[in-house]
């Protein structure tokens, strides 16, 4: 039987929270930018295909943008309750960098968010254009920050610490932190790729149930040029990434490769899998290809990766979960590219939407995106272990002093309401995406848009009408 001290409860809780709460702002980013290109691509061009999918994809970034803000207020507040010793410690920096994303990012999208989902009858063209622009960018904004705030946790610089406290010095150095543009990078890009799998999977749902429709196409057909950027891209930026990994954090790579030795003059292997045993200090059951880890990781044959024991135990983070963690975003990572070659494979000829087995794939990987994300959360996270501010402060001094009792109870409440809440919001993202878009939806004209007879407004305008009808009574010789 398990059991579980409270640092552990505590850690579990977070990233409960934090998995729940990473998969909405990843689809918002992704779909506030796609519903930018469709409406732009109205504007342009005048086919109504974009309009009838923006209509479509309108209603679901709605759902899951407002399941995205609870479920990220819920974790301000644990920051106050189970990282008490976090927030006196950091807060000086982490205070204010979330503060910064409320002031530009969340004002900017609740300002035009209202005029993007009620506004498309009701004001001009161009400003409804200009408020959908405005909240994918304050997608992206809030990005900025968040990705600020996590990538110092993970390389601080820019401040000192005075009488336990960090205090910061340098806010250019705090923000723009040496692991800031590849983390950005890297999650913006994963965020565009969850979304493009998402929606291809809509459509290949549709065209395998026979609805074979102009906007169905235009899905699966936009859905996928997107990935087919995006895929490579995120290649080549998951490989600086990992350069600049081993620069910073050579520790984190050594426990996601499961490496504990090096032998002199020779080069790394790549281990691609096996068992990795922090008792034994050894990974068992490997599978690994000599050379390789040393030309991917440091772009030579002759330089080695930093091993797992020429750390100090108490400085290890847990290699087990990192390494498979990694792994599993690898992976899915293959997939993706391997589902968007194939695509620009079927192109020739038109296949690409009446291949049955490409379409049951793109069905299948429709959650993809989300659990690369989710892998690679965890890899980052748990690869930062055992501190929670890299080589400043340790994890086990951040946590409040609850009692186990109290973690857990708090621990299953969460998962329950979660559960049922997110549950019955992520249950009704589905209907709407098996509803499909409709055509010609929308058409005409909302009560008070441009072309809708304008009726009196009280008391001037009313009143001068009475008195029109009245000149008009008595001219007419009572």
């Amino acid at each position: 039987m398990f059991t579980f001290n409270a640092l552990q409860l505590a850690r579990i809780q977070f990233a409960f929270t934090v998995s729940f709460h990473i998969i909405f702002p990843a689809i918002s980013i992704g779909l506030a930018a796609y519903l930018a290109i469709l409406e732009g691509a109205w504007l342009k061009t005048g086919e109504r295909v974009y309009r009838d999918l923006y209509h479509f994809w309108s209603r679901i970034f709605a759902v899951d943008f407002g399941m995205g803000v609870v479920s990220g207020l819920v974790m301000a507040y644990q920051f106050g309750t189970n990282w008490s010793g976090f927030s006196d410690f950091a807060g000086p920096v982490t205070g204010p960098l979330l503060a910064y994303e409320v002031l530009t990012a969340f004002f900017l999208e609740a300002g035009f968010l209202g005029v993007m989902l009620f506004g498309l009858n009701r004001v001009g063209p161009g400003l409804h254009f200009f408020s959908t622009l405005m909240v994918a960018i304050g997608t992206l904004v809030s990005t900025f920050w968040i990705l600020a705030s996590n990538s110092w946790m993970q390389t601080p610089q820019g401040i000192e610490i005075q009488n336990g406290h960090v205090v910061p010095v340098d806010w250019v150095a705090v923000i723009f932190n040496p692991s800031f543009p590849y983390r950005l990078a890297h999650m913006a890009t994963a965020a565009f790729l969850a979304t493009a799998f998402f929606v291809a999977a809509s459509a290949a749902w549709h065209l395998l149930r026979g609805r074979d429709e102009p906007a169905v196409r235009k899905m699966l057909s936009m859905a996928m040029w997107i990935a087919l950027v995006a895929a490579p891209l995120q290649v080549a930026i998951g490989d600086a990434h990992g350069l600049n990994t081993l620069k910073y954090q050579p520790a984190k790579i050594a426990a996601i490769e499961g490496h504990w030795d090096n032998h002199p003059g020779e080069a790394s292997p790549l281990i691609l899998v096996g068992c990795p045993d922090m008792a034994r200090e050894t990974t068992g059951c490997k599978l690994e290809l000599p050379y390789l880890g040393s030309l991917i990781l440091t772009h030579s044959l002759n330089q080695q990766i930093p091993a797992l024991r020429s750390f100090a135990p108490a400085d290890r983070p847990y290699s087990p979960l990192v390494f498979w963690s990694f792994r599993t975003m690898a992976g899915l990572g293959f997939l993706m590219m391997g589902t968007v070659l194939w695509a620009a494979f079927l192109r020739r000829g038109d296949k690409l939407y009446r291949c049955r087995p490409f379409l049951k794939l793109c069905v299948a990987m429709g959650p993809s995106g989300v659990l690369a994300i989710l892998a690679g959360w965890i890899t980052t996270e748990a690869g930062r272990q055992p501190w929670v501010v890299y080589g400043l402060m340790r994890t086990a001094d951040a946590a409040s002093a609850h009692p186990v009792d109290a973690l857990a109870t708090t621990l299953a409440l969460f998962v329950i309401v979660y559960f049922s809440v997110f549950g019955a919001g992520f249950g009704y993202m589905l209907r709407l995406v098996r509803k499909g878009p409709v055509t010609g939806e929308g058409d005409g004209t909302d009560p008070g848009g441009p072309g809708t007879a304008v009726t009196s407004a009280r008391p001037i305008s009313a009143a001068l009408a009475v008195d029109a009808g009245f000149n008009a009574t008595a001219n007419g010789g009572v």
